[in-house]
C-alpha cells in the first residue's frame, strides 16, 4: 500500500484533474523538472499497479514530459515512464515521436536507437513510433553521414534498423551505398550491406559491375567469393556478371578460369565467356563446340557473337559459313535472324571492302522483314567508304534518310573521312557546311554548293538509278528534323583535309573549342604533322610543348610525329632530345619509335653517335621489339673500318664474304658491341669474344679500337695491354675449327692490318666462371705471373691435360700507343 502512495506522490495529477486538497505540493517531481535540473529516477513506478489508472490522461503533457526525458537522455526513466503508461492503455507511439524528431534534428542518431532498444524490450515495435515525417527525419541523417563518406557508420546503422524490421531501402538508395563502399575500396561491406536487403543476389552483380567498371578486378573477385558464401547455390547471373567485369578489365584468362570451376553454365554465361573472348576465334570456337557437347541449346546471341569473332579475326569465308547456317535455321522455324545478326555480317563484309556482298545481305535483310537500324546503316556507308567507293557511299546515306532513320555522328564522320581518304578535300568541306546548316545541298540538289550527286555521278561516269520518290522539298524537310552534331573526330577528319594549311587547321581547332568540344591528342597531333610537312621544325616542337600547357599530356604518336620530321630534316640534336624527353615523362616508345631512331644516320661519325644509336637499340631489345639488325650492323661495320681506313670506300674485301652471319636473330654482334662501348678507356681492357663469328669478332676488336682512338685524340691516355679472349677449346680432341678460324682472323687483323704486336697472355682454366671484361688485371689475378711468361704468339700450344681452356692474347700498350700517335698524326696530316 505504501507503494501506491508513493506513486501518488511521484506522479502528479494531471491539471484537468481535480487533487486532492490535502495532498502537500512536491518540491522536486518530474512534472516541476527543468532543463537545469532533472528529474529524480522513477524507480518506483515499478511498485504494483498504477495508482491512477482510471483517471484520464493529459496526453499532450506525458508527451512533452517524455520528450523530456529523451532529449536530456534520461533513457532509463523513459523506459519506467513508458512501462507505466503502456500499462495504463495509452498508445506510446503518440507520446515519444516528438522526442525522438527533437533527436534527430539535433543529429544524435545513435540515442535514437538507444530509445528503440528500450522500447523494444517494452514489448512495443519501435516502428510504430515513427510517422511519416519522422521517418523522412531519419532518412536525411542517414544520408548525410553518407555523404560525409561515414560508409562503415552506415551500414552498422542499416544492420541495427533492419533488426528493428525498418524499411532499410526507403531510407538509402542502395546504390549510393554500394556506389560509397566501391570508392573506398571495400567489397566485403558492400556485401555486407546487400545481405540486409531483399533481392540480395542482384544486388551482389551490381556490386561485382561497379568495381569491374572501376576497373579494380581484385574488389570485383573478393565480391563475388563473399557473394557465393552468402548464396546457398551458384548464381548464374553472378558468375556471367563477374565473366563481363573481367572482360571489362582486360584479364580474359580469368574468365576462362571461372567457368573451369564445379558449376554447369548455362547459355548466358556462355554468350558472355564468348563474347568477353571474340577477340580470340579459336577459343571462342572452342566453347561453341563445349555448348554443344554439353547439350546446350545455342541461341541467336551465340551466333552474332561468332560473328562478331569472325569480323574481328577477318575470317570472312566462316562467318559466310555461319550466315548460312543461321539462315538454314531461320528456314526451319528454330531461330529467326534479328537485326545484330545482319548487322555484323555486313561489318565482316565491310571490313573486307566487300561492299556487293554487304549490300547483299541489306537485300536480304529488308524481304525478310528486319528494318536496318542506324549501326546497320552506319556499316553500309563503311563498306563502300572503306572501298572508295564515295558515290555509293553517299547514295547509301542518303536512303538511310528517306527510310526515317536519324543517322549518328558516325555515320557523317564515316561520309568525311571517305572523302579525305579520296583526296576530295573540298568535298568533305562542302558536305560538312551543308550538315551544318541543315541543309544537305550537295546530296539534295540545292545551291550554293557546287553541283548535286546526280551531276556528279555523270562527270564519273557511274550509273547508279536514283530512287524516284526523292523531292527536293521532301528531303529538306527531313533534313531539317535531323540535325547535325559535330563532334571532335568530325573536327579532326577537317582538320586532316587542310593538307599544309596550317592557318586553316588551327582555324578548325579554334572553332571546335567555341562548339565546346575538347582537342584530343589526335588534334594536336595533326597540327605537329601539318607543321613538320611544311618543314617548320620549330614550330611543331612548340606545339607539343603548347599541347602540355593546354592540359594535354602528348602521347607516343605525338612524339614520333615530332622525331619523324626532325630525322626527315636532319635536326637529329632535337630529335634524340624529344626521346629522351619522353622517357623522362615516362612514355613508352613503340616500333615507329625506335625504328624512326635507329634509321635517322646513314653514317656513324663519330663514338657518341655510335653509342646513342646502339643505347636506342638496347632499349629496343628490352621493350620486347625486334629491330632491323642487318641495317644497323651495316653501320656499326662501316664506322668499325673506319679504324683501318678514315675514308667513305667500302671495306668489302673482308665482309663481304660470311654475310649470312650478320643479322642473326637477338643479335650477339651489336649486343656486344654495345656492352663493351658502353665502358670507359680503363674498363674496356679486355675485349671478350667468345661465341662470335669471324665476322662479328673482327667488328667487336675494330669498334674497342676506335674507340680508343678517339678516346685518345682528346686525351685520354692507354694505361695498360689490352686482354683479347677467344673461348674454350676441347683438350681432349683437337682445337675446335671455330675457335682457330676466330683466332687465325683476328691476329691477322691486328699484326697485319692494324701493325699491332699481339703477345700470348697464357692459358686460363674456365670452369663455371664468367669471363668479366673489366681491366686485365681484374680478369686475371695471376696477370704478373702470366707476364713473365710472355712470349711469342707462333710458340702458343694448346695444352692436352686440362679439360678446359680460355685462349688468350693480349695487345701491349707500347704498340698501341705506336698506332695511336700514327693515326692522330695521319688525321693532323
Amino acid at each position: 500500500m505504501s507503494g501506491l502512495v508513493l506513486l501518488g506522490s511521484a506522479m502528479a495529477i494531471p491539471p484537468n484533474s481535480a487533487p486532492p486538497p490535502q495532498r502537500p505540493k512536491p518540491k522536486s517531481s518530474l512534472l516541476t523538472s527543468t532543463p537545469t535540473k532533472l528529474p529524480p529516477p522513477l524507480s518506483t513506478l515499478r511498485s504494483g499497479p498504477p495508482l491512477l489508472s482510471n483517471l484520464p490522461w493529459d496526453l499532450n503533457y506525458y508527451s512533452h514530459l517524455s520528450s523530456k526525458l529523451v532529449q536530456d537522455g534520461r533513457f532509463d526513466d523513459f523506459s519506467m515512464m513508458a512501462e507505466t503508461l503502456i500499462a495504463s492503455g495509452v498508445d506510446l507511439s503518440q507520446l515519444a515521436s516528438a522526442g525522438i524528431s527533437g533527436l534527430l534534428r539535433e543529429g544524435r542518431v545513435y540515442c535514437v536507437v538507444e530509445v528503440l532498444t528500450k522500447v523494444e524490450k517494452l514489448g512495443v515495435r519501435p516502428l510504430e513510433l515513427f510517422d511519416g515525417s519522422t521517418m523522412e527525419l531519419l532518412s536525411q541523417k542517414c544520408r548525410r553521414i553518407l555523404g560525409g563518406g561515414k560508409v562503415e557508420e552506415v551500414v552498422g546503422l542499416m544492420e541495427i534498423l533492419d533488426g528493428f524490421h525498418f524499411p532499410v531501402k526507403e531510407l538509402l538508395e542502395p546504390l549510393d551505398v554500394i556506389k560509397t563502399c566501391v570508392k573506398r575500396c571495400n567489397p566485403n561491406l558492400a556485401v555486407r550491406y546487400a545481405c540486409i536487403l531483399l533481392h540480395a543476389h542482384i544486388l551482389f552483380c551490381t556490386i561485382i559491375h561497379e568495381f569491374g567498371k572501376k576497373g579494380d578486378l581484385v574488389s570485383a573477385l573478393t565480391a563475388f567469393e563473399a557473394s557465393k558464401q552468402k548464396m546457398i547455390g551458384p548464381s548464374m547471373y553472378a558468375y556471367r556478371t563477374m565473366i563481363d567485369v573481367c572482360g571489362l578489365c582486360g584479364d580474359y584468362q580469368k574468365s576462362s578460369e571461372l567457368v573451369a570451376q564445379k558449376v554447369t553454365p548455362n547459355i548466358y554465361v556462355f554468350n558472355s565467356l564468348m563474347n568477353v573472348n571474340a577477340h580470340d576465334l579459336s577459343y571462342t570456337l572452342n566453347i561453341y563446340k563445349n555448348m554443344q557437347n554439353l547439350g546446350v541449346t545455342v541461341d541467336m546471341a551465340s551466333y552474332n557473337i561468332l560473328l562478331k569473332a569472325c569480323c574481328v579475326a577477318g575470317r570472312v569465308d566462316l562467318a559466310q559459313e555461319i550466315y548460312r547456317e543461321v539462315q538454314h535455321l531461320e528456314s526451319t522455324g528454330k531461330l529467326k535472324l534479328d537485326v545484330f545478326t545482319y548487322s555484323t555480317i555486313i561489318k565482316v563484309f565491310a571490313d573486307a571492302k566487300l561492299w556487293q556482298m554487304a549490300l547483299k545481305i541489306k537485300e536480304d535483310m529488308l524481304s525478310a522483314g528486319v528494318i536496318p537500324n542506324t549501326v546497320t546503316w552506319s556499316a553500309l556507308i563503311s563498306s563502300c567508304a572503306n572501298a572508295g567507293i564515295i558515290e555509293q557511299a553517299v547514295q547509301i546515306f542518303e536512303e538511310m534518310l528517306l527510310a526515317g532513320c536519324e543517322p549518328n555522328s558516325q555515320c557523317y564522320n564515316i561520309l568525311l573521312h571517305a572523302c579525305v581518304e579520296a583526296c576530295q578535300y573540298d568535298r568533305a568541306f562542302r558536305l560538312f557546311q551543308s550538315w551544318k546548316g541543315s541543309r544537305f545541298q550537295e546530296i539534295s540538289g540545292g545551291s550554293g554548293f557546287g553541283h548535286t550527286v546526280d551531276a556528279e555521278l555523270k562527270h564519273q561516269n557511274y550509273s547508279i538509278s536514283m530512287p524516284s520518290c526523292l523531292s527536293n522539298s521532301h528531303y529538306l524537310n527531313f533534313s531539317k528534323s535531323s540535325p547535325f552534331t559535330p563532334t571532335t573526330t568530325t573536327y579532326n577528319i577537317l582538320m586532316k583535309a587542310c593538307g599544309t594549311d596550317y592557318y586553316r587547321a588551327k582555324a578548325l581547332m579554334d572553332e571546335m573549342k567555341t562548339a565546346g568540344l575538347s582537342p584530343n591528342h589526335i588534334s594536336w597531333t595533326i597540327l605537329i604533322d601539318i607543321c613538320g610537312s611544311t618543314g617548320n621544325i620549330a614550330g611543331a616542337v612548340r606545339i607539343l610543348k603548347t599541347m602540355r600547357y593546354a592540359g594535354i599530356k602528348p602521347d607516343v604518336v605525338a612524339y614520333t610525329t615530332a622525331i619523324k620530321y626532325c630525322v626527315e630534316s636532319k635536326n637529329l640534336k632535337i630529335a634524340f632530345s624529344l626521346f629522351t624527353e619522353m622517357k623522362r615523362y615516362q612514355i613508352k616508345p613503340n616500333l615507329v619509335t625506335y625504328n624512326t631512331l635507329l634509321r635517322a644516320r646513314s653514317r656513324y661519325g663519330s663514338l657518341h653517335e655510335v653509342q646513342q644509336c646502339l643505347a636506342i637499340y638496347k632499349d629496343m631489345r628490352k621493350a620486347g621489339y625486334n629491330a632491323n639488325d642487318y641495317y644497323l650492323e651495316e653501320l656499326v661495320e662501316e664506322w668499325c673500318e673506319g679504324v683501318i681506313q678514315d675514308n667513305n670506300l667500302n671495306q668489302s674485301k673482308f665482309t663481304s664474304c660470311n654475310k649470312a652471319d650478320l643479322g642473326r636473330p637477338q643479335s650477339l654482334l651489336l649486343e656486344t658491341v654495345a656492352a663493351h662501348l658502353q665502358k670507359s678507356t680503363v674498363e674496356s681492357l679486355a675485349i671478350d669474344l667468345q661465341g662470335l663469328t669471324q665476322v662479328e669478332a673482327r667488328i667487336v676488336v675494330l669498334a674497342v679500337l676506335r674507340m680508343i682512338k678517339e678516346n685518345y685524340t682528346i686525351g685520354h691516355p692507354i694505361i695498360d695491354d689490352i686482354l683479347v679472349i677467344l673461348g674454350k677449346r676441347n683438350t681432349e680432341a683437337s682445337p675446335v675449327k671455330h675457335v682457330t678460324e676466330v683466332k687465325d682472323a683476328i691476329i691477322k687483323l691486328l699484326k697485319d692490318e692494324l701493325g699491332l704486336e699481339v703477345m700470348f697472355a697464357g692459358p686460363k682454366t674456365a670452369i663455371g666462371k664468367s669471363i668479366n671484361l673489366g681491366s686485365s688485371r681484374d680478369s686475371d689475378p695471376n696477370w704478373q705471373d702470366s707476364l713473365e711468361r710472355n712470349k711469342p704468339l707462333t710458340e702458343l700450344e694448346s695444352s692436352t691435360r686440362r679439360p678446359a681452356v680460355l685462349q688468350r692474347f693480349k695487345i701491349t700498350r707500347e704498340s698501341l700507343e705506336h698506332w695511336l700517335q700514327r693515326r692522330v698524326g695521319a688525321i693532323g696530316r
